[in-house]
């Protein structure tokens, strides 16, 4: 798994080694079962200290996308459903707030809004 960071974001470099590891494991990239790659690699690779490493994957124990076990590194859980919709549910959000900052600098009215994804939705059901 290659992960590639940027000190030029306003994201914290944990959370952009988060954020891609989480992608891998929704995309199935990342199995069930199979090792998450070892924290002194990955801060060895993008030359970042351990520890930012470590918070970024005791975060993903926390949501349940891996558990630790001590001594042999980080394992990918089993993605259960509810999971699964909770995480594909903050993506949708975030894209969503993301193109309600856009429609207020284009200065659409939440109606316009609103009608164009009406109309984006039902362009895409015709698909």
């Amino acid at each position: 798994m290659k992960l590639i960071i940027s000190n030029g974001l306003d994201v914290p470099i944990y959370e952009q080694i988060k954020q891609q590891i989480k992608a891998a494991i929704l995309s199935g990239d990342l199995q069930e079962g199979q090792a998450c790659p070892s924290l002194r690699t990955v801060a060895k690779e993008l030359r970042i200290s351990v520890l930012t490493v470590s918070r970024a994957y005791a975060e993903l124990e926390e949501e349940g996308f891996v558990k630790n076990v001590q001594g042999r590194g980080c394992f990918v859980l089993k993605r259960g459903p509810e999971l699964l919709r909770e995480q594909l549910v903050c993506q949708v959000e975030e894209a969503l707030l993301e193109a309600i900052k856009v429609a207020r600098m284009a200065d659409l009215s939440p109606e316009e809004l609103h009608h164009l994804l009406d109309v984006l939705l039902e362009m895409k059901s015709d698909e």
